[in-house]
């Protein structure tokens, strides 16, 4: 146990701290409590959302709701999460349009079957009532082979239906201010974008073994290459041929 002494001496030196003076430094320790972070990186859908686009729905929100804890931050959170995936309905509507067009259309741009001429005549057919026409057959077309599109209507009602939790779960814990401390509001923690074309390191070659005491592990020479055997001459000396001619004729008058 301090005695009291020791006491006294740390609050006389915790008087003496002043903490960060800086402007920047009051805000990064007021973040020491929290524990979570808004990455925008994390949300958008690469080459086709920007990432301030969800930075600037929740500052947008936050300006309009007034946060004053890290729970009424979260719930404003969600709602732009959701306000952004509204917006990505819309342009996937938008492209299940499209789709719908490119079913029936031809490359020249001219729908492929016109209406009947039993329903056109006697009167004048505009073009927009023409791609309204093949709009609703290339819908016929795609709902027949594929459930793309029931698929996307559950996924709108889902999103909706997340965006209103998220308003209720905002009016909840606002109901609750008087129980929660205030906290201050962070800005979002923008990541680094990595390199396009990042450098890969070069591969590491070994390093040659070097022989340090040569004299302990000398190099054998190379054996020198195999010499060609002589033959032996048939030719044979005139006085060894003379001496076998004469046995030859003594050999042959022994046998008379």
């Amino acid at each position: 146990m301090p005695n009291a002494d020791r006491i006294a001496a740390n609050r006389a030196n915790a008087a003496k701290s002043t903490g960060p003076r800086t402007p920047e430094g009051k805000a990064r320790s007021s973040r020491n409590a929290r524990k979570h972070t808004f990455t925008p990186e994390n949300y958008a859908v690469v080459r086709l959302e920007e990432v301030h686009a969800i930075t600037d729905l929740r500052a947008d929100l936050v300006a309009c709701y007034q946060p004053v804890n890290s729970q009424e931050l979260f719930a404003v959170e969600r709602m732009a999460l959701a306000q952004q995936s509204l917006l990505r309905l819309t342009a996937l509507e938008n492209g299940l349009g499209t789709a719908c067009l490119n079913e029936t259309m031809n490359p020249e741009g001219f729908p492929r079957e016109l209406l009947s001429d039993i329903l056109t005549k006697d009167i004048e057919v505009t073009r927009a009532q023409n791609r309204n026409y093949c709009f609703a057959e290339g819908f016929t077309r795609l709902t027949r082979i594929s459930p793309t599109w029931p698929i996307f209507l559950r996924y709108q009602a889902q999103t909706e239906r997340l965006y209103r939790r998220a308003i209720e779960d905002f009016e909840r814990v606002k109901a609750l201010r008087s129980e929660l401390p205030n906290e201050p509001i962070n800005e979002p923690n923008n990541e680094p974008i990595a390199l396009r074309n990042p450098k890969k390191p070069k591969p590491r070659s070994l390093p040659k073994r070097k022989n340090r005491n040569p004299r302990r592990c000398p190099v054998p020479p190379l054996p020198p290459p195999p010499r060609a055997a002589k033959r032996r001459s048939r030719c044979r000396p005139p006085e060894i041929r003379a001496l076998a001619t004469q046995n030859l004729i003594n050999l042959a008058f022994y046998k008379r």
